[in-house]
C-alpha cells in the first residue's frame, strides 16, 4: 500500500505539524483541542511563534513541504505569508497559527479559546 492509500489520522498529522515546527526552531508551541467546544472553527489549533518574519515564513514552508511529501496533503487555505507576522495554514480539521511574538500577544487566541484542552510542547 502506498502512502497515498494509507489512511492518515488527525493525531498523526498534528504530530507531523509539531515536528515540522520544531525542525525550524519554532517556539512556544501549543496544541488546542477544540473538538468538544460548540461553534469551533476546527478540531484543533496548533499555535507557535518565530523570532522573525523570516522564521515565521520558514515554519509555514516546512509544514507545507513535510505534509505534502509525507502524506500528499495540501492545505485548504493559507493566509498572511506575505507579511510574516501571522501565517494561518488551514488543514481542515487542524488550523495552524504561526505568529511573530507581538502579533500572538495582540490576538490572544489562547485566551479566546480558553475552554479548550491545551497541550504545551517544549522549545527545542
Amino acid at each position: 500500500m502506498s502512502k497515498q492509500e494509507a489512511p492518515v489520522g488527525i493525531e498523526e498529522i498534528n504530530d507531523k505539524i509539531i515536528d515540522s515546527i520544531q525542525d525550524v526552531k519554532g517556539k512556544n508551541i501549543v496544541k488546542m483541542d477544540l473538538g468538544k467546544l460548540e461553534a469551533s472553527p476546527a478540531e484543533f489549533f496548533i499555535i507557535c511563534e518565530g523570532d522573525s518574519s523570516t522564521q515565521v515564513k520558514a515554519i509555514s514552508s516546512r509544514i507545507f513541504k513535510n505534509l505534502r511529501e509525507t502524506y500528499g496533503l495540501l492545505p485548504n487555505h493559507v493566509e498572511g505569508k506575505d507579511n510574516g507576522e501571522w501565517v494561518l495554514v488551514d488543514y481542515f480539521n487542524t488550523v495552524v497559527h504561526i505568529f511573530y511574538p507581538e502579533a500572538r500577544e495582540f490576538y490572544q487566541l489562547e485566551e479566546l479559546w480558553s475552554d479548550a484542552e491545551v497541550t504545551n510542547f517544549e522549545n527545542v
